[in-house]
């Protein structure tokens, strides 16, 4: 059987680690979208500690349950100049954060109306970041034939993964925060990021 997943918001290492070690990613976008998912959010390491930042999205309705391809995102708040603040603030001082700042700010700037479109651009853009040939396919679900790994998507359960540590920005004053968004982990260590997910030793 093939394991399936569904895009994530700027995911987590643990997420990548599982990217990296597929011979052929496949994602879903028929299937049913869950709300308190990494699929709309993410974890970053902000000035007071961790930072979670959510993508609004539009609610129809006249559906009780929207598939992945069909859910849009929300643009009455002034979302993306928000996320765009909180990153800057929390990572300004990084290592790289400079070297990868016109690469990252246009999806905080454009507007794609659907989050689908959005985190699949927004993770091309980061596999080629770091130099990794990200090659995937959209099926359509099938459980007789497919198995999805729902665990690396769900934002309320917390594993314990014992990461190596890297340097991170404000450690001195919180400590060393593990399984953040990708990009705590590029702005900080730059073109090493995809050595250190090739050295993570995970469970899935």
């Amino acid at each position: 059987m093939k394991a399936v997943i569904t895009p994530a918001y700027l995911p987590n290492i643990y997420y990548l680690s599982w990217l990296l070690n597929q011979e052929k990613i496949f994602f879903t976008a028929d299937t049913h979208y869950q709300k308190q998912t990494f699929r709309n959010r993410c974890e970053i390491y902000g000035p007071n500690g961790k930072l979670k930042l959510t993508i609004p999205i539009t609610h129809q309705k006249a559906q009780l349950h929207q598939k992945e391809n069909e859910v849009q995102i929300a643009f009455v708040s002034a979302w993306q100049k928000q996320h765009w603040k909180s990153l800057c603030a929390a990572y300004r001082s990084s290592p790289y954060f400079e070297f990868y700042e016109a690469d990252i700010h246009p999806f905080y700037t454009n507007k794609t109306a659907l989050l689908l479109e959005f985190n699949l651009a927004l993770l091309e853009k980061i596999m080629a970041l770091i130099e990794f040939p990200f090659k995937y396919e959209l099926i359509s679900w099938d459980p007789s034939l497919h198995y999805r790994m729902d665990g690396l998507i769900e934002a309320k359960k917390k594993k314990v993964l014992n990461l190596l540590p890297y340097h991170q920005v404000f450690q001195n004053k919180f400590g060393f925060i593990e399984n953040l968004s990708i990009l705590d982990l590029l702005f900080n260590l730059g073109p090493n990021t995809l050595d250190y997910l090739k050295n993570q030793a995970f469970e899935y």
